[in-house]
């Protein structure tokens, strides 16, 4: 159980950094009203979530500590689905309700495509 929770720990610790800088990076080199930062960075975790469980099952890695470190720790650490929510009610109080619909439309179906085209790039 120790350790378990030290391995989810360092990968959400990791997680969190590499969410940081790919923000910084984002938020740097494009300029928008729309949270672009937060939504590339849903679109990669998403991604990468994807393509590791669908590496664990086809290689058939048992392995729950692989698991807790990448795919709890650092998955979860990385992808930022509160702070989405957050930008959303900020959207919506700012009365931009067209591009609250389209990020929500394209952050959940996107990232669900990704998902799946990260299983299908694991294959």
């Amino acid at each position: 159980m120790i350790l378990k929770i030290i391995l989810i720990g360092v990968g959400g610790g990791i997680g969190s950094i590499f969410r940081y800088l790919t923000s910084l990076f984002i938020t740097k080199h494009f300029q928008s009203d729309f949270p672009i930062a937060t939504f590339v960075v849903n679109f990669i975790g998403c991604l990468i979530i994807g393509f590791l469980l669908g590496f664990f099952a086809q290689q058939q890695i048992e392995n729950h500590n692989l698991k807790f470190l990448f795919i709890t720790g650092f998955c979860g650490g990385y992808t930022t689905f509160s702070t989405f929510a957050a930008e959303n009610i900020n959207l919506f109080q700012s009365e931009s309700y067209i591009t609250a619909f389209v990020y929500i439309f394209l952050s959940v179906f996107v990232c669900i495509a990704a998902v799946w085209l990260g299983f299908i790039l694991s294959n």
